[in-house]
Formats: C-alpha cells, sequence, structure tokens
C-alpha cells in the first residue's frame, strides 16, 4: 500500500517558492524570582533601526515577539504597548510580515505559572488585547515550544516552576496547549482568519536492544504537544496511559478532543543535539551523561556523536511531521552554535531538504533563519547570566550588527539565487568521522550521505614552516575547510610568476598569508630583506588575488605603532612605527589595500599558542618549572593574542567577506612579566624565579613601543585573556 506521504505527490506542492522566514531569539524565562530576557541582552529591545537591516536580507515573514512578560508584567490594565507598537508598525511598512509571539519559553507574569489553573484563561486574554491592538496580523504563535518548555519547567527543573516530575510536566504542557486554543479562539473572534503557527523542537531517539522501550516512549512523547492541539488524544492513544498515570483525569484530556486547534502551519524546530542515544554501557560516558528513568540506569547523549549512520536529520523528521499530519510545514528555526561555515552548511543542508519534499509532494512554506541577532547563554541552558554569545545572521560584537557571511546566504536564498560558497562543498561535521566521540554503534537506520558533485576549491596557505601557517592548517582540518598549505618554494610571494602560477593551477577561493619576516631585531641591521619579505611580496600578492578574483587575508603587527598613548589603539588611529619591522607592516598595509581593496588585514600582537615551543608563554612556563631565571620587561604593555582564537575568528571574518583593517587581539592589557605570572599562576609554577626589568636592560637592537594594546572600532569578537590562558593550558595538556 502506498504510504500517505506517497499519495500526496503532486497534490500539496505550492505553486509558490519556498519563502525565507527569520526570527530574533526572544526568550524571556523565569529561574527562581530572576528573569532572563534575551532582548535586552542582545539590544534589540533598544535599537529600532535592526527592523530596516532585517528588510535588506529580503525576508518575507519574521516571528517577533509580543511578550506577555515584557507587556504586562503588572496586569493589562498597567500594559506599556509603545514598544509593540512602533516595532510592528515599522514591520508593516517593510512589508515583512510577523509572525507574532506571545509566550517564548515564559510563565508567564509573576502572578501565574504554567501549572496555574487560570494560565490558560489569563493568556488567552492577553492574546485578545493583542489581536484588537493589532487587527492586520494575521499569524501567531500563542507558545513557542510547548513541549520543550514543559520539560524544561516541570520535568528537569531548568525553568520555573521548577518541576521534577511526570505530573508538574504533564499539568505544564496540558496548561500551555489549553492555553493556545483559548488564545486562538480570542484571537479569532477578533481576526476570523488568523493562522495559528505551531512551534516545537522535533527531535527523535534511539537506544541499544535493552532500552529500545524508552526510545519508544520518548519517540511517541515528542509529539504530545500537536497530538494534544490536534485533539488525537484518545483512550487508544499510545500516550493516554502514561498522562492518566501521572495524575491527569480523563477529563481534562476530553477537553482537547472536543475543543481542537490544530496548527495552520506545524513549525519544525530542529537541532543537532535534538536527536539522542540512550546506552545502559555507562562506562562509555562522561558522568555528567549518565540517568535513568527508574527502571534502568542509562547514558543519555547526542546521537551524532555516537550513532554510525548519524541523523536522521531535518529531511527525514519533516517527512515523518508531514506524514502524521498532512499538514502544512516550515522550518521554524535553522540555527548552529558553531563557526561560520558549518553554520552556513547547516542552512544550506535544512534549505535543500525542504526543497527537496516539496519537490516530492509536501506542503512546506518556510525555512527560517533563526537567532537573527544571535543568542546568549543557551549553552547553559538559560540557567544562568555569564554571557556565552552564539553569533547568528548578525554577530553583535561590533558598534552595530555586523552582517556575517549568513546573511549574504539568506539574501541569495530570498532572491531564489542559490547559495554557491566553495565551503558548502565540504560536509558539516556531523556527517564526518571526526564527530565520534564515544563508541560507535548502529542505531538500526538508513545511513544519509553527504554528497558533493565538486572537489572543493581549496583555502591557499602561505607559511608551511611558521607557527601561524601550521595553525591555520591545524584548525582548517578541524574545520572541514579544504586548504593547501604551501612553502616559499611552492609559492614565492615576491615573483609575480610564481604567484600567478599557483592561483592558475590550484584556483582556490581565498589566500592566507600567514608567512614573513619576523626578526624584529635583525631587520634593523637588514632592512632590504624585511621590506622584501613583508611589504614587496604581500603587495604582488594582493595584486594578483585582485586579478584572479580571489580573496586575501594578510596580517600586520601591533608594533606600526609607537606607544604614545595609555588607551588601546583601534583601527583608525595613526601609525607610527619605531623600528623597521613596524615598518615594514605600515608599508605592507598601505601596498596591499592599494592593490586590492578588498584585502582583509589582521593587526594582531604577541601570540602564544599550544602548538609551538618557542612563544613566549610557554618558554616562560618551561623555564620556571625548571627553576631557570626568566627575565621579562615590566614596563612593556600588550595585548596577548591566543593562537587558535586568532586562527578562528580570522577565519570566520574571510568567510564573513571582511576587508580592510581588523584589530584581532584577546581583550585585556598587560605587561610581559605579569603574563609571566598570570599564566604560571594558573598552571601552578612558582615565579620564585621570574626578574621583572625595565625594557631598556632586556638589549634589544629595535626600539619598541611602552604600551601597544590593541582593540577595535570594528569588532570585540576575541574572548578575555584570562580565558585564553586557561583555555591554552587545557590544550597543551
Amino acid at each position: 500500500m502506498a504510504s500517505a506521504f506517497q499519495s500526496t505527490l503532486n497534490t500539496t506542492k505550492s505553486q509558490l517558492p519556498l519563502e525565507v522566514w527569520a526570527g530574533v531569539e526572544c526568550t524571556v524565562n523565569r529561574v527562581g524570582e530572576e528573569y532572563f530576557d534575551q532582548l535586552e541582552r542582545n539590544g534589540h529591545a533598544m535599537r529600532l533601526d535592526d527592523l530596516d537591516l532585517f528588510a535588506e536580507l529580503g525576508i518575507q515573514a519574521i516571528r517577533y515577539p509580543v511578550l506577555w512578560e515584557r507587556i504586562a508584567p503588572n496586569g493589562l490594565e498597567n500594559a506599556d504597548w509603545s514598544w509593540a507598537d512602533e516595532r510592528l508598525e515599522r514591520l508593516r511598512e517593510l512589508g515583512i510580515r510577523p509572525i507574532v509571539g506571545l509566550v517564548h519559553h515564559g510563565s508567564g507574569p509573576r502572578d501565574t505559572s504554567l501549572i496555574d489553573p487560570e494560565f490558560p484563561e489569563k493568556l488567552a486574554v492577553f492574546a485578545r488585547a493583542v489581536a484588537k491592538r493589532y487587527p492586520w496580523v494575521t499569524h501567531y504563535t500563542p507558545i513557542n515550544e510547548p513541549l520543550t518548555t514543559a520539560r524544561f519547567s516541570g520535568m528537569y527543573g531548568h525553568w520555573y516552576p521548577h518541576g521534577r516530575d511526570d505530573l508538574t510536566f504533564a499539568r505544564a504542557l496540558l496548561g500551555e496547549c489549553r492555553a493556545i486554543a483559548l488564545s486562538m479562539q480570542a484571537i479569532r473572534e477578533v481576526n476570523p482568519d488568523a493562522k495559528l503557527v505551531q512551534t516545537e523542537d522535533l527531535g527523535k531517539t534511539y537506544s541499544t536492544a535493552k532500552l529500545a522501550y524508552q526510545a519508544e516512549f520518548e519517540n511517541e512523547r515528542r509529539w504530545l504537544s500537536l497530538d494534544l492541539l490536534c485533539g488525537q488524544i484518545t483512550p487508544t492513544h499510545p500516550m493516554w496511559d502514561y498522562l492518566r498515570d501521572s495524575g491527569i483525569s480523563e477529563a481534562e484530556l476530553a477537553v482537547f478532543s472536543q475543543n481542537t486547534c490544530p496548527p495552520d502551519i506545524i513549525g519544525i524546530n530542529h537541532y543537532l543535539t535534538s536527536e539522542r542515544f540512550l546506552d545502559e554501557n555507562l562506562e562509555n560516558y562522561p558522568a555528567c551523561t549518565h540517568g535513568g528513568n527508574g527502571r534502568d540506569n542509562y547514558a543519555d547523549v547526542e546521537a551524532v556523536r555516537v550513532c554510525t549512520e548519524g541523523l536522521a536529520g531535518p529531511r527525514t523528521l519533516l517527512k515523518e511531521t508531514w506524514e502524521r499530519y498532512q499538514l502544512p510545514l516550515a522550518v521554524t528555526e535553522v540555527h548552529l552554535s558553531c563557526t561560520r561555515e558549518e553554520q552556513l552548511r547547516w542552512l544550506n543542508e535544512v534549505w535543500n531538504a525542504a526543497q527537496e519534499l516539496r519537490e516530492q509532494g509536501a506542503d512546506v512554506r518556510a525555512v527560517t533563519a533563526w537567532a537573527l541577532l544571535g543568542s546568549f547563554d543557551w549553552n547553559s541552558l538559560l540557567t544562568r547570566c555569564v554571557g556565552y554569545y552564539e553569533s547568528g545572521v548578525f554577530d553583535l560584537r561590533s558598534l552595530r550588527p555586523r552582517k556575517t557571511a549568513i546573511a549574504k546566504m539568506v539574501q541569495d536564498l530570498a532572491a531564489g539565487r542559490k547559495p554557491n560558497h566553495p565551503i558548502l562543498e565540504t560536509p558539516g561535521w556531523w556527517h564526518r568521522p571526526t564527530r565520534l566521540v564515544y563508541p560507535a554503534v548502529s542505531c538500526g537506520k538508513s545511513k544519509e550521505e553527504f554528497a558533493s558533485q565538486l572537489s572543493p576549491r581549496p583555502l591557499v596557505i602561505i607559511g608551511a614552516t611558521g607557527t601561524l601557517g601550521k595553525a591555520f592548517a591545524r584548525l582548517c582540518e578541524v574545520r572541514g575547510i579544504s586548504y593547501r598549505l604551501l612553502t616559499r618554494q611552492d609559492m614565492d610571494i615576491a615573483n609575480p610568476a610564481s604567484v600567478n602560477q599557483v592561483l592558475d593551477e590550484l584556483q582556490p577561493w581565498a589566500v592566507v598569508n600567514a608567512a614573513g619576516y619576523v626578526r624584529v631585531d635583525d631587520a634593523e641591521r637588514e632592512p632590504h630583506i624585511c621590506l622584501k619579505v613583508n611589504a614587496e611580496g604581500p603587495a604582488i600578492l594582493a595584486a594578483a588575488c585582485a586579478q584572479h578574483h580571489v580573496a586575501l587575508l594578510t596580517f600586520s603587527s601591533d608594533l606600526v605603532f609607537d606607544g604614545a598613548v595609555s588607551n588601546p589603539y583601534v583601527e583608525t588611529d595613526n601609525v607610527a612605527p619605531l623600528n623597521v619591522y613596524g615598518c615594514s607592516k605600515v608599508l605592507a598595509e598601505k601596498l596591499v589595500l592599494q592593490a586590492n581593496p578588498a584585502s582583509l588585514v589582521i593587526r594582531t600582537s604577541a601570540f602564544f599558542g599550544p602548538w609551538d615551543e618557542y612563544n613566549f608563554v610557554t618558554i616562560a612556563l618551561r623555564q620556571l618549572a625548571a627553576g631557570n631565571t626568566f627575565v621579562a620587561a615590566e614596563d612593556a604593555i600588550v595585548s596577548p593574542t591566543y593562537v587558535p582564537d586568532l586562527v578562528h575568528t580570522s577565519l570566520d571574518l574571510l568567510i564573513d567577506g571582511e576587508n580592510g583593517l581588523w584589530h584581532l587581539a584577546n581583550k585585556g592589557a598587560i605587561a610581559w612579566a605579569d603574563l609571566a605570572r598570570l599564566a604560571a599562576k594558573k598552571a601552578g609554577v612558582s615565579v620564585n624565579s621570574l626578574i621583572s626589568v625595565p625594557t631598556q636592560e632586556l638589549g634589544f637592537i629595535a626600539p619598541r613601543p611602552v604600551y601597544s594594546v590593541l582593540g577595535s572600532s570594528r569588532g570585540e569578537l576575541m574572548s578575555h585573556l584570562d580565558s585564553a590562558i586557561s583555555r591554552y593550558l587545557e590544550d597543551r595538556r
């Protein structure tokens, strides 16, 4: 018998193209007595002109907050609508359709909660007020991801009211679903044509044979919110006995079958961590993954890290949803906390999956680029406020939201153009063998392979023998970026013929110049060599890259400054080098940007890393640990740079298509001697043999600035030095 999916071939396919939607991470969740507000964290609460940036993407719709906790925290009679009035009107002017959300992982104002018997009616009152104020709004999500919110609030205890039992979970979920139904009823009394876009995080659970019963249970539970709204929870439903045993009455369940509220569009949110694997072999997994169900103890881990076949993925999960409900679908969140190319690969993969399903007959309406402004502290599930930021379509670490490469992809998709960045030709990490961090186990499903028709164009890295060049190669390997690491013999950047030959042969999409003359004191004795390597060569390379339409990343130094200030230098500050090396870098910057204004020139400073033995921090710790005398300057203030941070951030900027001068260094200003003390303290090494002296007593030939700290007017993208030192020690171990 043909499946329901096959039977709908060519019957539901929309004649309209797949839409591009977007969304602002807007969670207002409660932990204890504290509310965490993403709109305050990301600054969108104060920036109306963000909406103009969003409109430039070409999106058709936006998931947008008119949140109960923000508008009416002290009752509807004290509501402040000014923020929503201004923003919804601006969206209307811009021609962007808002999908209005009323509760986003929240539990309402302080006088209610998810398990308050009156929560549904209270939200419906607010929903009616929203509809009356904005009668032109046609699409609503009264509560985002009710099942996920109920699990986090009623089963795992993360969010208010911090329940940890089945009854609290069930009460929270039923309360949310009832609130959705009543809210839509109230909204439709104002606007009969209003549509419900119901979102849910849809995952899937796999397990060993012993735990198949638990996986089966969780795979049924994942549909609960949608089944409740569709009126499918009857005595024959697989979850009926669970809900009844949890303490829910037949009368409470009957309400849903008697008052159905099926979504007009089912919004599927799916993350790489949404698919889980359960294994009773606890010894294979860290203790933080251990748990159980009262019957068996088991580890609960990301399926992508253990399943031989990898993930079911968005296509399979969308197909399962379509076959189950036969209702229009949208992917309502596409986001990945990862490096830029992986974020692009994930969005591209989800888009292609949606397009493929449409071609096979499924009614998939849209794909949503999520977290337009990124998000804060989701790595702790919003249980604490520590400032962990994940960038999204825009990066907030600049003076105003900065478009990332994702913005360009969204613009392409919205305009009907196929994204063509060469990094898309390599599979995301969730397809690569390195994803497996636990003993591999078959999850008993078909394996979906990544298919690329092309051999990826490489990133050319110049500087095969240097610390920076090797670091780029190492991290490109980790990130799945195809590369070629070249020596001077492979490509002599001071020889135009050599440069053009390599560019013709390798056809790279970008070149990283990580080579150069770095002996600051020797440069005073042989300035002609330093200038040739550091300035003339990069200028020739820049001209060739411009001719071949290849992006270029090259590096400069903090030594372009004279240290006559006491505040961090930014990109627009005047240069005034004190030595030949600094002069060579100033000349290189000028010549490179003249020859190829699209080049990315990164000034950096005093870098240290875990993979070489000759940087300042490594040498200092080695000498101090051995009890040997170590001498360091006490008066020269720098901003040390952790090489892995520098490489990762540089690659992100390169992929984003950034150009011009950028300053990249870890946040912090410190004297060399104090840097040795900080590293030694964190490493548990004595500093008894450390000797601090003025720079002038170190016998340097080349003069150096006493202050060369790098700040930035373009974006503070690097972590704090303290964090970098800690990670350096971990990586060394």
